[in-house]
């Protein structure tokens, strides 16, 4: 999610490590996580996704409330919302409808070019960018192309079609809410949980989504834990390293987490990639350092 960043002392080296730490494998982890609850019958929109941002997101605003921060205001509100469509629905919700038909390290994988987009929108709003990133651009949609033709997605045009749009989807409302009227980040998060898991379990009753039966063991530790630490104590910590260190060293998740996804599934899950998966991972991930350490010399 995007959040505003502000100006703090330099941090403690333990809690950064920390944080990172929790970044690269909580959030890496959380593919495994949508793979298991689907496993367990669960509905991909309103339960899996959407309970559990409504679930994350009232535990938050409930504490951030009680410790006297401010709600949102009312013109606040519909720029929550809107983020919270597109990131939320359109970013994560994609991910699980496409978990459905492919791996969870693949599906890791797609989503590893959302800085790709990130930099291609930010060019489209009149930032400038360099040669550098412009090169890490071109060999990530490389990677891109690779992974969409020449890879096992290619026998999934559904999972493929979803993969194409949450990256597009995270990475638009990301560069959208740039210099946006915005509540504190944690209440921001909060708010965005809460609209987009609304809108998420809307869409899956409409479409038909209903649970059937008490759910099982494997599915209520899934939705927990997806709820838990990949809504609350992973996005925590990522928005406290947003404040506390470079936001280069912040987004490196971006191409950790993969890398996290793809280790988990094949040790806990005996998911198999193929020689192309692993060659377009690489091809994507070495096009977002390219991109970040075009940045870190132009900064």
């Amino acid at each position: 999610m995007s959040v505003p960043v502000s100006a703090s002392p330099a941090p403690r080296g333990g809690l950064v490590v920390l944080a990172l730490l929790l970044v690269y494998v909580v959030w890496g982890s959380t593919y495994l996580g949508i793979r298991l609850a689907l496993e367990s019958g669960l509905p991909p929109l309103s339960v899996i996704s959407g309970l559990r941002f409504v679930i994350a997101g009232s535990v938050l605003y409930g504490v951030l409330r009680w410790r006297g921060v401010p709600a949102p205001t009312r013109t606040q509100w519909p720029t929550l919302a809107v983020m919270g469509f597109a990131l939320l629905f359109l970013g994560n919700g994609m991910v699980v409808m496409a978990e459905r038909d492919v791996s969870s390290g693949l599906a890791a994988v797609a989503v590893a070019s959302v800085p790709l987009w990130m930099a291609l929108f930010s060019a489209f709003r009149g930032q400038p960018i360099g040669r550098g990133e412009w090169l890490g651009i071109a060999i990530g949609f490389a990677g891109v192309l690779w992974l969409n033709a020449g890879s096992s997605l290619t026998s999934t045009p559904r999972g493929l079609v979803f993969l194409l749009i949450a990256p597009l989807g995270w990475a638009a409302g990301s560069i959208w809410s740039k210099g946006r009227d915005l509540p504190s980040p944690f209440m921001a998060a909060a708010a965005q949980m809460l609209c987009g898991g609304a809108v998420l379990m809307t869409v899956g009753l409409l479409g038909g989504e209903r649970v059937h039966g008490w759910p099982s063991l494997q599915g209520v530790l899934s939705v927990g834990y997806l709820s838990v630490f990949g809504s609350i104590v992973g996005f925590t910590a990522y928005v406290w390293l947003l404040q506390n260190v470079r936001p280069v060293l912040a987004s490196s998740y971006a191409y950790v987490n993969p890398v996290i996804a793809v280790a988990l599934g094949a040790w806990l899950a005996s998911e198999r990639f193929s020689g192309a998966d692993i060659g377009a991972m690489v091809v994507i991930l070495a096009g977002v350092v390219v991109i970040t350490l075009a940045r870190v010399r132009r900064a």
